[in-house]
C-alpha cells in the first residue's frame, strides 16, 4: 500500500520528466519532502554531530536542501542534516528501537503510527518546550509524539461532464441514483469509514469515535459499484480513463487531474478529511535533543512550507503561511482556512487505537 509521502515523490518526478520543473527545483522540493538518497543510515549515524532524517524515497544526491536543512544547519554551527531514503515504517522504527541499534533520529510517520508507537514506548515525546505548539494551526497537528510541519487531505473528485449538477458531499457520493456510475474509494479504511460515517448524516464536529459497523455496512451498501486503489497514479488513472466517475483521492492528485483536464475533473474541499504529515522521533535516538530542535525549525517557518504547497500541493501547518501563499495557490492549499474550515481533522488517535483491527475488517469486507 503506497503512502502518501511517497506518492509525492512519485508526482515530482514525474513533473521533472515532463518538464515542468529543473533539477535544481526537483531536488529543492525532494529536500523538503525529505526525499534524497544517501547511505545506509548506520554510515550517516556514525558521522559526527549529523541528524538522519529517514523518509520515503527519491534518487536525489545531494544533502538536505534550502527547505529545510539550510535555516537549521546556519542556526546550529557544527551541525548537519542527511536523508536516509529506505522507509520509516512502523515496523521498521519498532524493530530498530527494540533491538537497541536506533541510528534515526527523525522520521516521516503519520498520527496513527505516532500513537501507535508511542502507546508502546518506542518514541521520544515532543518537548513542547522546545517545539513551539503555536507553530501549528491545531491539535492534531501536534501530538504527543510527533508533530506535522505539512499537511494533506483525502477529498471528494468527480468528472463533471457525467453530472448536471455537482456533488457537495458524502451523501452525493453515495447516492447511485441521483450520481449514477462507479464509485472509486482506497484500499484501507482510514479515511474512508470517515468519509462513510459522514454520509450517514453524522455531525462532523462529533465524528468520532466512529461507529465502525455502520460505517462497514454503509460501504457495503455500494460495493458492487466499487473499483479501489493503492497508490496515488492508480487512483488518478481510474478517474481518466472513466472507470469511475467519482472518487476519494488524495488532493495532490485531484489538483493534477483539475488542471490537466482543464476543469472537467473536479473536486470539492467540503467533508474533506484533513490529515497531518507527522513526524516522530524513534527513542534513544542518536541526535538526541537535536531532533526535537530540527522539528521545531521545521514548523517555525512558515517560507518552505509554502515552497512545498507551491512545488507539490502538500498544505503547510504553520499558522503565518496563510498569509504568504500566492492568490493562484489558495485554491489547491488543504490547509487555507476557506478550505480548512468545511473540512474534519481526522482523529489519529482514534484510527492509532482502533487501525489494525477496523482495517482487518475493512479489507476482509471488499476483498470478500
Amino acid at each position: 500500500m503506497q503512502s502518501f509521502q511517497q506518492d509525492c515523490v512519485d508526482l515530482a518526478f514525474r513533473r521533472h520528466r515532463r518538464g515542468e520543473v529543473d533539477r535544481r527545483t526537483l531536488l529543492a522540493g525532494l529536500a523538503a519532502l525529505g526525499a534524497g538518497v544517501f547511505g545506509g543510515s548506520e554510515a550517516l549515524a556514525q558521522a559526527a554531530r549529523q541528524l538522519v532524517m529517514v523518509n520515503w524515497g527519491g534518487v536525489a544526491n545531494q544533502g538536505f536542501g534550502n527547505f529545510y536543512g539550510a535555516p537549521f544547519v546556519a542556526a546550529n554551527p557544527g551541525w548537519t542534516v542527511a536523508q536516509d531514503s529506505t522507509g520509516p515504517s512502523a515496523g521498521r522504527i519498532r524493530s530498530m528501537v527494540e533491538s537497541g541499534r536506533v541510528t534515526w533520529d527523525l522520521c516521516d510517520s503519520s498520527a496513527t503510527s505516532s500513537y501507535l508507537l508511542g502507546g508502546l514506548n518506542l518514541l521520544s515525546r515532543i518537548d513542547y518546550a522546545i517545539v513551539n505548539r503555536e507553530n501549528v494551526i491545531g491539535p492534531t497537528f501536534a501530538l504527543d509524539h510527533g508533530a506535522a510541519p505539512y499537511s494533506f487531505s483525502n477529498v471528494l473528485v468527480y468528472d463533471s461532464s457525467k453530472f448536471p449538477t455537482a456533488p457537495t458531499g458524502w451523501a452525493d457520493f453515495w447516492d447511485l441514483q441521483k450520481f449514477p456510475g462507479t464509485r472509486l474509494l482506497r484500499r484501507d479504511a482510514a479515511g474512508t469509514l470517515d468519509a462513510a460515517q459522514i454520509s450517514l448524516g453524522k455531525d462532523m464536529a462529533n465524528l468520532y469515535p466512529l461507529d465502525v459497523r455502520a460505517s462497514l455496512a454503509r460501504v457495503r451498501e455500494i460495493r458492487r459499484n466499487l473499483v479501489f486503489w493503492t497508490g496515488g497514479a492508480e487512483s488518478e488513472q481510474f478517474i481518466r480513463t472513466g472507470e469511475a466517475v467519482m472518487g476519494q483521492i488524495w488532493h495532490t492528485r485531484a489538483k493534477v487531474l483539475e488542471q490537466e483536464s482543464n476543469g472537467r475533473f473536479k473536486f470539492i474541499w467540503n467533508q474533506g478529511i484533513l490529515q497531518p504529515g507527522i513526524f516522530v522521533i524513534p527513542r534513544g535516538n542518536p541526535g538526541g535533543e537535536m531532533a526535537q530542535r530540527l522539528l521545531a525549525s521545521m514548523l517555525a517557518n512558515p517560507e518552505p512550507q509554502v515552497e512545498l504547497l507551491k512545488f507539490l500541493g502538500n498544505g503547510p501547518t504553520n499558522p503565518r503561511a496563510a498569509a504568504l501563499v500566492p492568490e493562484e495557490f489558495k485554491r489547491f492549499n488543504p490547509t487555507e482556512p476557506a478550505n480548512a474550515r468545511v473540512q474534519v481533522a481526522q482523529n489519529g488517535r482514534w484510527w492509532g487505537e482502533n487501525y489494525a483491527r477496523v482495517n482487518a475488517d475493512y479489507i476482509d469486507m471488499v476483498t470478500g
